[in-house]
Parts: structure tokens; sequence; C-alpha cells
């Protein structure tokens, strides 16, 4: 099964590195990115979770129905993108299952910061999919977490995609610095290995975002908005003709329950 995962959030990274964007703009850029998934979803009838934040599914409500009526999964991405209190795991869940009338299962934190995984048990979530089993030069190290899907306490972690050898992340970062063949090389090795394929992106990476007030380094904007557009919709036109199954991460869930 392909699991195929979208953080939908304010688009405050241009922050991170001294850039300048309004709240309107990070929204907007972001809202525009989560369109151009969903036409691309459409397109070839596939499914996807979708972990958003409390403030970006309150600004942009007909895309987060627009996002279920259509079959997708909402979860999770807590309440802001760059603030956290452990109250907003139990917080964002309640928020989101409210707002939208929706049963929210899954939990993934902003840029897969660390957690208090029995916070994560009591808040009410299933599964967890917060970390990324790799070393990521200041940011992470997960060499030593299980590169696929182990039970903590009532709680499935499902970590993203690392490839059965050196544990080369698939995540969006290698998605736009790898040669699309390299890429589909690599995913294809997990799903032989592993069964199951586990990606997430960003909407923004669909939008354009290559504005030098945001100061955002290159290997952060390469093959953004249109290309990625283009290279992402001929990546699922391919998984899709090697007859992968895609499905959300409550799908995957019930699938290894049965």
């Amino acid at each position: 099964m392909v699991l195929l995962s979208f953080d939908i959030e304010e688009f405050d990274m241009p922050l991170e590195y001294k850039g300048e964007i309004s709240f309107e703009k990070q929204i907007s850029i972001s809202q525009h990115g989560l369109e151009n998934i969903l036409d691309i979803l459409k397109k070839h009838q596939v499914k996807a979770t979708f972990f958003s934040t409390v403030v970006f599914a309150e600004n942009s409500r007909h895309l987060i129905e627009r996002l279920l009526n259509e079959g997708h999964e909402l979860a999770s991405h807590t309440w802001f993108h760059s603030e956290f209190e452990e109250k907003h795991l139990k917080e964002s869940r309640e928020r989101l299952e409210e707002v939208f009338s929706t049963k929210v299962t899954g939990l993934r934190m902003p840029r897969m910061m660390p957690v208090n995984e029995k916070a994560v048990e009591t808040a009410g979530y299933s599964y967890n999919s917060s970390i990324n089993p790799t070393f990521l030069p200041g940011r992470y190290n997960n060499l030593k977490v299980p590169r696929t899907y182990y039970d903590e306490g009532n709680v499935r972690q499902i970590p993203a995609s690392v490839s059965p050898n050196f544990r080369i992340p698939l995540f969006w970062l290698s998605f736009h610095n790898f040669p699309l063949s390299f890429y589909k090389k690599l995913a294809s090795d997990v799903l032989k290995k592993d069964k199951y394929l586990n990606i997430y992106f960003h909407p923004w990476e669909f939008s354009e975002i290559k504005d030098e007030a945001f100061r955002l380094p290159g290997f952060t904007t390469k093959n953004t908005g249109k290309e990625m557009v283009e290279r992402f919709d001929e990546f699922v036109g391919w998984l899709k003709s090697k007859n992968y199954t895609f499905g959300t991460f409550q799908e995957f869930q019930k699938q290894l329950e049965s």
C-alpha cells in the first residue's frame, strides 16, 4: 500500500531563514498548493491523509471539506506549526473533529518534533507518524528507531519510509533533489521490502515559493511550483501503472488489524 500524506500548515518556513512573509500569504500559498494536490489525486483517483494544523484548517474550511468529501483522511498536525504545548495534542484533535465532523485518529508533529508518547495516547490518538528513522544533520538522529511500524503502548508508530539499505530518506527534500528515476528506484525497493511506502509532502511545495523575500535556500525550492505539480503527477501515474494500492493511514491500520 502507498501511503501518501501531506502536512498542511501555514507556510512559515521563510521565518526559519529570517525571511519575510505575512500570515495571509502563508495561508494563501498553502491553499493554492493544496488545490493542486487535490486535483492530482482526483485525476488519478487515489486517496491520501492530510495532517492539518488547526490554524490552517480554520482558515481553509472549504478545502478541508473538499478533501473529506473526496474520501481523504484528516489527521492532526497540532494547533500551530511553530508553537507547541502538550495540551495542543488533545485540543487540536477535538477541534478538528468538532469543526469538520470527522474522526481524527492520527498525529504528525510539526517538523517531526519529538513528543511524549504517553501524552499522545492520553490525547486519544491510535497512530503517530512523527518519526523519520534516519540521520538528518542539525535536525534529528533516529538511526536506532525501527524502520517500519511498531507499537508503543496503545499507539502505533508509523515512521516515514527510508531505503532498506543505508536508510536514505524518501521525504519531500529527497523528492525535489534526487533524479526522479533514482527516487522511483528507492520507492520500489521500499515497497518490495516493507510492502508499504509512507512518504510526505507539504502544500507549499506545489506553489511558487521562489521569492527573494523568503530567503529560502535552493535545496528547499528546487523543483517546486509548476515543476513539482508535473513531477508529482508523473510519480503518482507511475505508481498507478505498477498496480500499487493507495490508502489512508486509517485504511492501513484496518489492514494491519485484519
